[in-house]
């Protein structure tokens, strides 16, 4: 008689609510309804939505919503809903979501979360509520949707001591770079039809400024190294200056260009950066295309491994999200609260970043002059002066006498010299514009 119970709780569904019926939550909604035998079938239980929630869900056509579920335009009446085992936040930002998110784990519910700037800036305070209640929070599909980087980390590849890892971990920025770099059109022109397409936001600050990359980073680096990341105190550099010019002088030196994530150990502690730098053309992350993600992750013991997938869109990041009420749903039947942390780690360390000067790598130097007698030798002086050697320089032909693009790179130098530099540079009355400087990676 007990099997008999015990069977019959294994069988009874798991009740699921969510908050959100934007792109992700419509993505989450179908693959729950689309995948509904094949979840039952894996978990051994149903999963059923009993409740959604958004502020417009009463006016709007939301596809997959169980006819049996309750809709409502008030978030309170999902997180705080009896019938809901586990809540799914699914709308984003950092004022709203976190009453979301306290709420649920304050009554005891486990919370799935794709919110990749809230779990960046309050992620272990999250982390402390949840153990305290007595539940758990997840956040697979926070960074890279379509990419498990976040269950690599925690089980994949937990045994050993990663020492770096590198990542293009914004789809708008990539398609962005990749179109310029394939049909050699302006970052304005390509914004604008990354826009049409629906790759760019109205709005695509966050995106081409590196500041989406750069909480997807924090993140990382926090399941990666077990330290503390602020993002603001992140070095972050956006795409908006890099031109057609720029690929065929990278070209030229058997480069391509990618936004970068970069995350490295280093006797000065956690280095982090997300900034265009110049990248092999050989190396597998140059061949990301388009809209997509990869990482790159470096370990002590296991050497190098590569993930690659869809960085965004609803149904590969609904994927993520179910397989974490998957999770948080095997959890709960098996009564487990903290089986794996969410950040990898049980507690993370306080430590401060190695400073950005500190950085030190070949550069690519590009200047936009007009034409004149010495420029070279003024510049060659100034680059002398902070401790810089020229490697080489490039210069493409053009008719532009007034706007004529050309580049040097320098052998390896620190960050702060290379700023310190450019500087000095500035009071230059043959330059155009400010002289672009970006990193010659050459870790990979």
């Amino acid at each position: 008689m007990n099997d008999l119970y015990a069977n019959l709780e294994l069988m009874t569904p798991v009740r699921i609510g969510i908050i959100g019926s934007g792109n992700v939550g419509s993505g989450t909604l179908e693959i729950l309804a689309r995948n509904a035998a094949e979840l039952q079938a894996k978990l051994g239980f149903p999963l059923v939505v009993t409740a959604v929630s958004s502020q417009n869900i009463l006016t709007k056509n939301v596809s997959n919503i169980p006819a049996a579920a309750r809709v409502s335009s008030n978030w309170r009446d999902v997180a705080y809903a009896e019938d809901v085992d586990i809540l799914c936040e699914l709308i984003g930002g950092t004022t709203t979501a976190l009453e979301v998110i306290e709420a649920a784990l304050k009554s005891g519910k486990p919370v799935v979360t794709a919110n990749k700037e809230l779990m960046a800036l309050k992620g272990a305070a999250l982390l402390d509520l949840a153990t305290a209640n007595g539940t758990t929070i997840h956040m697979e599909a926070s960074v890279a949707g379509g990419i498990p980087i976040h269950a690599v980390l925690r089980e994949g590849i937990s045994a050993d001591s990663i020492q770096a890892f590198f990542g293009i971990l914004n789809g708008t920025s990539n398609y962005i770079l990749t179109e310029i770099e394939s049909k050699g059109s302006a970052f304005s022109d390509v914004l604008a039809e990354a826009q049409r397409l629906g790759y760019a936001e109205a709005d695509p600050t966050a995106d081409v400024e590196g500041y989406d990359a750069r909480f997807k980073l924090a993140l990382l680096a926090q399941l990666a190294f077990g330290q503390h990341v602020n993002p603001t105190e992140i070095f972050c550099e956006g795409i908006r200056r890099i031109t057609p010019f720029d690929f065929q002088y990278a070209h030229t030196l058997g480069h391509t260009i990618r936004l970068v994530c970069a995350a490295r150990q280093t006797p000065g502690g956690l280095a982090l950066s997300v900034r265009p730098t110049l990248i092999p053309r050989s190396t597998i992350l140059a061949s990301v295309l388009g809209a997509y993600n990869a990482i790159w992750i470096r370990g002590a013991a296991g050497q190098d491994t590569f993930y690659y997938g869809r960085g965004a869109g609803p149904l590969p990041t609904g994927v993520a999200v179910v397989s974490d009420i998957m999770r948080a749903a095997r959890d709960l039947k098996s009564g487990a609260t903290l089986r794996v942390s969410p950040f990898n780690f049980q507690k993370l360390t306080e430590a401060p970043l190695a400073p950005a000067d500190g950085f030190k790598s070949g550069y690519y130097l590009r200047f936009r002059v007009k034409d004149a007698t010495g420029i070279i030798a003024q510049l060659g002086t100034i680059l002398a002066s902070h401790g810089i050697s020229i490697d080489a320089v490039l210069q493409l032909p053009s008719d532009d006498k007034k706007n004529l693009p050309f580049v040097i790179t320098v052998e390896p130098a620190l960050e702060a010299s290379i700023r310190h530099a450019l500087t000095a540079m500035r009071s230059l009355d043959f330059l155009v514009e400010e002289p672009l400087a970006l990193p010659l990676e050459k870790g990979l």
